[in-house]
């Protein structure tokens, strides 16, 4: 058996990971500014985005299958027996949908694909984890049922922003109270629950209360154990390497990434946002 992994730009993964996974592709979500179209991290960067998001009318669109039937057919000409196809959560875009109408037709490779319920890093972790365990010559049943309990019981992706517009204008609000948020100056600290759409799990009056509520979150959830760590950021690094250092501190964090959000994604928060986005790593969970 020889497998690879497909997955869809949402996963906010380092180019230069794809670069060095052979049996990785990742297939671009499209950015949409007054009808023409970019394929994001590619075609159009956040910062074009977050200097024109006020000015220029932005949206999101699903990739064309043209490129998934592509990457197919990539992974048949290598010669791979099976392809896991890991997508953004189907609760916030339409892409797995799409990705798995397309699949259907597919022949000649054995298809899995598997929803998330997450995005950026969230889906990152479960993409690079994926293929840690092909590596370790595992089947894609027990594959998938390890990004279960990672996905729903060892990890954790919580954000902030500066306001709702953005989510709300992008139809991306979901379950998120607080539409008089923005004029009493309360931040929500946002997750993605378990059918793949936003909630508010806190609030607080302004930025810096509502980072200290993640904090809270997050050593919470894990404690002791041993993590992975990704901040993302809209448009200030210096203030997410500050945040990146505070909670390696309070935190036993193995591995730190300060990560810009994809421009696909960012889009959708606009550019004051900030993420903590955490699973326990592999020998935490006792495999």
């Amino acid at each position: 058996m020889k497998i690879a992994v497909i997955t869809d730009s949402g996963s906010n993964l380092n180019p230069a990971f794809v670069e060095k996974h052979k049996n990785l592709q990742v297939i671009p979500l499209m950015i949409v500014r007054d009808g023409e179209q970019f394929r994001d991290q590619i075609d159009i960067t956040a910062e074009q985005i977050y200097k024109e998001i006020d000015q220029r009318n932005f949206s999101t669109s699903l990739p064309p299958m043209s490129a998934l039937e592509a990457a197919i057919e990539n992974v048949k000409k290598d010669g791979y027996t099976d392809v896991l196809v890991i997508n953004i959560s189907s609760g916030l875009s339409g892409t797995y949908n799409a990705f798995r109408l397309t699949l259907h037709e597919v022949s000649g490779v054995i298809v899995h694909q598997y929803d998330t319920k997450t995005l950026g890093a969230g889906q990152g972790y479960l993409v690079e984890y994926a293929l840690e365990l092909i590596e370790a010559g595992k089947q894609p049943h027990q594959i998938f049922e390890a990004l279960d309990q990672c996905r729903f019981e060892d990890s954790l992706a919580i954000y902030t922003i500066n306001t709702l517009k953005y989510l709300k204008k992008g139809g991306r609000i979901g379950k998120v109270e607080g539409t008089i948020g923005d004029i009493l100056h309360i931040k929500p600290v946002i997750t993605v629950n378990n059918d793949g759409v936003y909630v508010t799990l806190s609030k607080a009056i302004g930025m810096q209360r509502s980072l200290l509520n993640m904090k809270d979150l997050m050593i919470k959830k894990f404690g002791d154990s041993l993590i992975d760590l990704t901040v993302h950021y809209g448009d200030d690094l210096e203030k997410a390497s500050q945040l990146g250092s505070m909670m390696s501190k309070a935190l036993n964090v193995r591995n730190l990434n300060i990560s810009a959000l994809t421009p696909v994604l960012g889009i959708h928060t606009g550019p004051q946002m900030f993420a903590y986005v955490a699973r326990r790593v592999k020998e935490q969970r006792g495999e």
